[in-house]
C-alpha cells in the first residue's frame, strides 16, 4: 500500500515584496512542474502585492552561490494530526529578494502579508504532503528552504495477548506476547514497551521500512518466562508516537488494557529440610503451590497425621507427599524435637536476676 505513487498536484504562489512590480503571467498553456522550470496554475491575479510567477529556466529551486538565503520559517519541522488545520509562516528578510513564495502539494494557500507568506490549511487530508518556501532576488539569483511536514494519526486500538496461547501459564516455561497496533501513522515513529505492572519488561522500534507514511498495522512480540512471583502480575502494553517535530505538546501514547496473570507452580517446599520443633509445639511447615497441593505427611511407609503437641517420640525423618498441577513431588524432613524445661525466656531471665541479687547480698 505505501508502493503506490501519488502524483502531487504542486501550486506556485509568490507574494513581491518591497517596492518591486509583479511579474507578468505567461499567457502560453504551462508545462507540467519541474526542477528547471515551473509555470503558475493560476491566471494572473489584479492584486499588485499578489500573484503567481513563472521561475527562472536557470535551476531556480538551487541557490545561486553569489546570493545569501535570508529564508526563515515559522518552526524548523512540524507535525499535524490527520484532519487537523496548520499555518506555517514564510518569511524573508533581505530587501534584495523582490519575490517570496510557497511550492506545496496541497491546496492553495489563502493569506498573505508583506515580505510573509502564510500557508494555512483548515484540515489535513492528505499523507505525503511536500512544501518548499522560495525567494528570488533581483540580480536573478535564488534560494529555498524546505518544511519539513509530518502527518500523524494516532493507533485505532492497541491490544495485547499470548501468540498460540490461551490459559494460565507454567512456571519456568517461555511463552510469547504480542502487542497489536492497529492503524497508526507513521510507523517508522513507533516505539511499544511491555509492562508487568509497572515495570518495563522491553521496548521495541518499528522495523516497516522508513519511506511508508500510510497508516500501518504492526505486530510487536517479547518472550518471557514466568515464575511464580508472577502469578496475579498484569500484563499490558504502550504505543507512542515519537515525533521530534514542533506542533504537537501532547504525549502521543495509547495503552491497551491490562491483563492478569495465573502462572502454575510448585508444589514447593517452604520449610527446612532439618526441622527443629520444641516440645509441645505443632510442625510448621508449608508447601505452597498453585493450584493448592494436597500434602500427605509419612513416617516409616504410613501415612500419618501432624501432632497438635510434639514429644521426643515425634522426632524422625518423614515424607512429604505433594501433588500439585500435573506435578507429584515428594520431600523428606528430619524433625528435631527439643525438650521443653518449663521456663520461659521472661522467667529465665529473672532467675538469673535473681542468682545475681542472691550473690551481691551474700557479698555485702
Amino acid at each position: 500500500m505505501c508502493a503506490r505513487k501519488r502524483w502531487p498536484i504542486t501550486v506556485l504562489l509568490s507574494i513581491l515584496v518591497g517596492s518591486a512590480a509583479p511579474s507578468p503571467v505567461s499567457p502560453e498553456t504551462p508545462a507540467p512542474s519541474s526542477p528547471s522550470q515551473m509555470s503558475a496554475p493560476f491566471p494572473k491575479t489584479s492584486s499588485p502585492s499578489h500573484s503567481f510567477i513563472q521561475l527562472p529556466a536557470s535551476d531556480p529551486m538551487e541557490p545561486s552561490q553569489n546570493v545569501h538565503c535570508p529564508l526563515r520559517i515559522s518552526a524548523p519541522s512540524l507535525a499535524v494530526r490527520f484532519g487537523d488545520s496548520f499555518t506555517a509562516n514564510c518569511s524573508v528578510h533581505n530587501m534584495a529578494f523582490s519575490a517570496l513564495g510557497w511550492e506545496v502539494s496541497l491546496e492553495r494557500p489563502n493569506e498573505t502579508m508583506e515580505r510573509f507568506l502564510v500557508w494555512s490549511v483548515d484540515r489535513v487530508t492528505q499523507w505525503n504532503i511536500n512544501a518548499m518556501c522560495f525567494a528570488l532576488s533581483d540580480q536573478g539569483g535564488s534560494c529555498h528552504i524546505s518544511l519539513p511536514l509530518t502527518v500523524y494519526k494516532l493507533p485505532d486500538d492497541v491490544s495485547i495477548d499470548f501468540v498460540n496461547h490461551t490459559g494460565p501459564m507454567l512456571e519456568a516455561q517461555q511463552y510469547t506476547l504480542q502487542c497489536a497496533v492497529r492503524d497508526v501513522a507513521p510507523v517508522r515513529n513507533l516505539t511499544v514497551t511491555f509492562y508487568k505492572g509497572q515495570k518495563a519488561l522491553g521496548s521495541l522500534h518499528s522495523t516497516q521500512h522508513s519511506s511508508c507514511k500510510l497508516p500501518m498495522t504492526e505486530i510487536f512480540t517479547l518472550d518471557i518466562e514466568p515464575s511464580k512471583e508472577d502469578d496475579r502480575a498484569q500484563y499490558w502494553c504502550e504505543a507512542k508516537l515519537e515525533l521530534e517535530a514542533a506542533g504537537e505538546q501532547r504525549p502521543l501514547v495509547v495503552s491497551s488494557q491490562k491483563f492478569t496473570a495465573t502462572v502454575l507452580f510448585g508444589p514447593q517446599l517452604e520449610c527446612p529440610t532439618k526441622l527443629q520443633v520444641r516440645e509441645g509445639e505443632t510442625f510448621s511447615c508449608e508447601v505452597r503451590g498453585n493450584p493448592k497441593p494436597l500434602v500427605t505427611w509419612y513416617r516409616d511407609g504410613q501415612a500419618v497425621a501432624l501432632p497438635a503437641r510434639s514429644s521426643r517420640k515425634h522426632a524422625g525423618k518423614y515424607t512429604v507427599l505433594a501433588v500439585g498441577h500435573q506435578v507429584q513431588k515428594n520431600f523428606t524432613v528430619e524433625v528435631e524435637v527439643i525438650a521443653y524445661n518449663g521456663l520461659t525466656k521472661h522467667s529465665s531471665r529473672h532467675s538469673v536476676l535473681a542468682v545475681l541479687l542472691l550473690q551481691i547480698f551474700t557479698w555485702l
